[in-house]
This record gives structure tokens, C-alpha cells and sequence, in this order.
């Protein structure tokens, strides 16, 4: 009976011991929160319906480009309960406007399973297989990332595994696999503004979401570009200027809603509600632009960008490519001759407005030859850059800017307007 009893306690205190040094080793795990500006390869990379950026590793996440790690469980419960480990295969915000039930949906990638969830709640009937949700893509995916139509030929997510990339249809559910040898394996994807970023190590590629084609010098450090890290930075928050401090060269709207404005060599995007305002070289987008711009106008789904005596014609289409046979001369695309100081098109118009000095030339761009159809003198000097959109027409002096409703009143108004300010609504600046 005693060798019964010192067999059991001892069986017992192994037990215990075990289940205490699982218990610490469980602890110790979720309280090494990791540091991103160690250099880290992120698991995964997926924005929220609302913008807010998510980056996994392991069991933890980061909310957004800085501050530090936190239990991934604390934002995605679910996840912890079904796959303890925390672990993040892959992760996409889906896109597919067609079906709003599906729209804006977190999709998380664990082994075989796929977890679907919408205001950081998972959705009934989930996890599942991954193979009833997206037919023909493989389980253990290394990264995912959603591709808008017009951005790819549909609305489509690209899966990374290895060295071999599946394009999968969210319409049609067919899948084209496809190699990207150039490309470095992916173990996590991310499309911010209308980009395409493949993470690998502590860096980044940018790609093209449809040839997987590299432009500019690749790999970059992600802790320059995403994420706040002492003695790292393109620039950040110290170059954030005053309002008052703040001149446009141009300003313009597409057909589709994107708005730029552009100063010096850098341009903004500032209809990225979701994902902020930032700032980037004119040239990342329109390559052949590389020493600013005098004005730029919308029209008939591409962009015109005027500098100097010349005319640079883009579609306005995601990635942005030059109209073949341009740049050409003002004086041939337009009938006149520089400088040009702002332009602007409003919509369902086809009158090009062009700022000299202080007067006003409208232009048909629907006419063959394109001419001056009439000139206006205007009762504002040193206008910068203009811009028409459904509240009218606002042309910029230097930090302020003047409201009118159309650009008649704009050129025949008796009453000169009152100037307002620029805030940091309206572009990336603080008061």
C-alpha cells in the first residue's frame, strides 16, 4: 500500500510540475511581447472595414503603424479559441462590392481553415475549410492580398505559397496559377493606396498586381516606411508643415474620385479617408514627371499634367501610364503657349479652364484643333492651382484659397470673396 501511495503522489507531482511548466511557458509566451523595430517577418498584413492596420506575428499584432504589440486574442477572439497558438497564415480585406454580405470582411488563413469576420466578430458558420469558401487554392498559404477590379482584370485576391502565385476570380471562383521567380517569397501581402507591397524578412517589395513586375530599387526596410521606429524614417511626422505653411502647385479630382495635390517633387492623395493622407514623390506614380508639375486637370478618365511648355497625358487607371506619343507641346495639345499657373475641368464639362496670370482661357477639348473659345480676366492675383468638384470651384493663393460656385462667378464676380484657410481636414498639416 505505501509503494501504491508514493507511486501515485509522485505520478502527481509530475502532473502538476508538468501542467505548472506549461502554465509559465504559456504566460512567458504572451508576455514577450516582440518589437517590430527588431526587424521582424510579419505572418500577416490586413486592414480593417474601418482602415485600421493590422500586423501578426505569432500570437501578437500591432493596431496601426506605431505603438507596441498586443495579444492578437484581444482583438480576434475567436482565434485563440479554435487555434491556440495565435498563428496567422494569411489575411486579406475582402473586396467585392457585388456582394456586400462579403464586402469589407477580414479574411484569416490558419492551415487548411479559413475564418471570416467583420467587426472583429467572427461570422456564424466559421471557421471552414478553405476549399469551400475559395475552390483551388491550397491550404498553408504564405500570404494573401485582395486586387480590386481595375486594379486586375476583376475583383480577384492574389494567394502567395512558395514561388507559385493563385489568382483567384471572386466571381467566377476559377484560379490561375502562375510564377513569379523575380519575386522574393512572400510571408505576408498589403495593398495601401492602390499599391502592392510583398514582405520578406524585415523588408519590402512593391509589385505589380497583374504582371508581378518590380519598378525602382527593391528590397526596402519596412521600418522606414511602415511603421515608427526610432533612428528610422523617410521623413514622418517631423515633416508634417503648418497649415499656414502649406502651397499647392496643382490640385485635381479624377472620374472616380481620387483627389491630388501636389507641391514641389511630392504629391498627396487626400480622399484616403481610410487610410490616412500621405505624401509621396510625384514620380513613384507618374515616372516621367521628375521636377514637379505647374498644373494638372482631369478629363475623360485620364490625368493632364502641364510643366513648362509641355503636356504629359496619363490614364487615370491604377498603375498610372503614360499616353503613348507624349509628352507634347502645349501650343499642339492645347493651342496655347506657357506658363500655365492652374487648370481645372468640371465635371460632365469639356471645358478646360487655364489660369495665366490673372486671367482666365477656356478651352473645348471636345473642339478639333483645341483653341482659346473665350478669355476672362479674374479678380484674384497669384492663383497657384484650382480645382472644381460638386461644391464649386476653389482656387489657391498661397496658404488660403477662394470658394466660388462656378467659374463664371468665378470670373465675373464683382465682389471679391473672402479668403479662407487651409486646415488639417482638407490636407496633411497641423495648425
Amino acid at each position: 500500500i505505501v509503494t501504491l501511495f508514493n507511486t501515485l503522489w509522485a505520478s502527481l507531482c509530475c502532473v502538476k510540475t508538468y501542467h505548472d511548466h506549461n502554465h509559465h511557458e504559456d504566460q512567458a509566451h504572451h508576455k514577450a511581447n516582440p518589437d517590430r523595430c527588431d526587424g521582424i517577418e510579419f505572418d500577416a498584413i490586413v486592414p480593417d472595414e474601418n482602415g485600421h492596420t493590422f500586423f501578426f506575428k505569432g500570437d501578437h499584432l500591432w493596431n496601426g503603424f506605431k505603438g507596441p504589440a498586443q495579444v492578437s486574442s484581444a482583438f480576434f477572439k475567436e482565434l485563440d479559441n479554435y487555434h491556440h497558438l495565435g498563428h496567422v497564415d494569411a489575411a486579406f480585406r475582402m473586396h467585392n462590392k457585388e456582394k456586400p454580405e462579403k464586402h469589407d470582411h477580414i479574411y484569416f488563413f490558419l492551415d487548411d481553415k479559413v475564418f471570416s469576420y467583420y467587426n472583429h466578430s467572427l461570422e456564424e458558420g466559421y471557421p471552414k475549410d478553405i476549399q469551400l469558401d475559395f475552390p483551388g487554392v491550397p491550404s498553408h498559404v504564405d500570404a494573401a492580398v485582395e486586387c480590386p477590379k481595375g486594379e486586375c482584370n476583376s475583383d480577384s485576391v492574389l494567394f502567395f505559397k512558395g514561388e507559385e502565385v493563385y489568382n483567384y476570380d471572386i466571381a467566377t471562383q476559377s484560379v490561375k496559377e502562375k510564377q513569379w521567380a523575380h519575386l522574393p517569397n512572400c510571408t505576408s501581402a498589403f495593398r495601401w493606396l492602390e499599391q502592392y507591397y510583398c514582405f520578406h524578412g524585415h523588408n519590402f517589395t512593391r509589385f505589380h498586381p497583374v504582371s508581378g513586375e518590380v519598378n525602382g530599387v527593391y528590397p526596402k526596410d519596412s521600418r522606414h516606411y511602415f511603421m515608427s521606429c526610432p533612428n528610422f524614417g523617410h521623413g514622418g511626422e517631423a515633416n508634417v508643415p503648418k497649415c499656414s505653411e502649406v502651397t499647392l502647385d496643382a490640385i485635381t479630382s479624377d472620374d472616380s474620385g481620387k483627389t491630388y495635390a501636389f507641391t514641389g517633387h511630392n504629391y498627396m492623395r487626400l480622399d484616403t479617408h481610410r487610410d490616412g493622407k500621405h505624401t509621396f514623390p510625384i514620380a513613384r506614380t507618374w515616372k516621367e514627371v521628375t521636377n514637379g508639375v505647374d498644373a494638372v486637370f482631369s478629363y475623360s478618365d485620364k490625368i493632364y499634367i502641364i510643366k513648362g511648355d509641355q503636356v504629359y497625358i496619363y490614364k487615370s487607371a491604377a498603375p498610372s501610364t503614360l499616353i503613348e506619343g507624349y509628352p507634347k507641346s502645349l501650343n499642339a495639345e492645347l493651342g496655347i503657349e506657357g506658363p500655365v499657373n492652374a487648370a481645372f475641368v468640371c465635371a460632365d464639362h469639356h471645358i478646360v479652364h487655364i489660369i495665366q496670370g490673372q486671367k482666365m482661357l477656356d478651352i473645348d477639348l471636345s473642339a478639333t484643333p483645341r483653341v482659346v473659345a473665350s478669355e476672362a480676366p479674374l479678380p484674384i492675383s497669384g492663383i497657384e492651382a484650382g480645382m472644381c468638384s460638386r461644391d464649386g470651384v476653389k482656387v489657391y493663393v498661397g496658404s488660403e484659397y477662394y470658394h466660388y460656385e462656378t467659374p463664371r462667378l468665378l470670373a465675373f464676380s464683382k465682389m471679391l470673396q473672402e479668403p479662407k484657410t487651409i486646415t488639417p481636414d482638407m490636407m496633411r498639416c497641423v495648425e
